[in-house]
């Protein structure tokens, strides 16, 4: 058996069977149930080789520090959810420099569908860069706790973009992940929906 697979088949065993005094000897603070959600979401993201051995933070737990990674924000735009959709991203180096920007056309899809890509996106950025250490953020809430495993993931569609952001989180060295304000996330909410602009404007141009 490769060795995601056994990574998780083992964390779907524990999810399932392990007894609830177990659980509360082993973390009385919190919820068995609580601690079965979290196995069963990290098991649904091992997708990639090492996947488990990336840093995965979970909420109320500290970004890596600024100057030590590259710094990517990303945010998808749906204007009708479903409806015409943009991706943004923009990658900051360890010193606060952009290093690089992008901005998307999506077609119709929702607005999930359209912040998963735009993360997605992000990452490719992250790579063609050489960023090996990065901190993501992100005003998708959902999309956040879905990535950290704290959420399952329902949706067959979010489920193949959710495997593929695991792949690409799997090459990096260190990551880490979270949720921001919208304000905080301003620039790829501007590149998000100019991807749907520029098409529009296309559009336009050729009529």
């Amino acid at each position: 058996m490769p060795e995601r697979e056994s990574d998780r088949e083992v964390l779907r065993i524990l999810a399932e069977r392990l007894p609830e005094k177990v659980l509360l000897e082993l973390l009385p603070a919190v919820a068995p149930e609580r601690v079965r959600q979290l196995l069963a979401g990290l098991a649904a993201v091992a997708s990639a080789s090492g996947f488990l051995q990336q840093q995965m933070i979970f909420p109320g737990s500290p970004l890596l520090p600024a100057d030590s990674a590259c710094t990517l924000y990303t945010d998808g735009a749906s204007r009708g959810n479903p409806g015409e959709a943009g991706a943004g991203a923009v990658l900051f180096g360890p010193d606060g420099e952009e290093l690089a920007a992008r901005s998307l056309y999506l077609g119709q899809c929702t607005n999930n569908v359209a912040e998963y890509n735009a993360l997605v996106a992000g990452l490719e950025l992250a790579e063609q860069y050489g960023c090996r250490v990065v901190r993501i953020c992100l005003d998708s809430e959902l999309i956040v706790r879905q990535i950290q495993g704290a959420y399952k993931v329902k949706n067959a569609q979010l489920k193949l973009l959710a495997d593929r952001v695991g792949s690409q989180l799997a090459k990096l060295e260190k990551w880490d992940i979270r949720h921001v304000p919208r304000e905080e996330n301003a620039r790829a909410d501007v590149l998000a929906n100019k991807g749907i602009d520029d098409r529009e404007q296309e559009i336009g141009a050729g009529a």
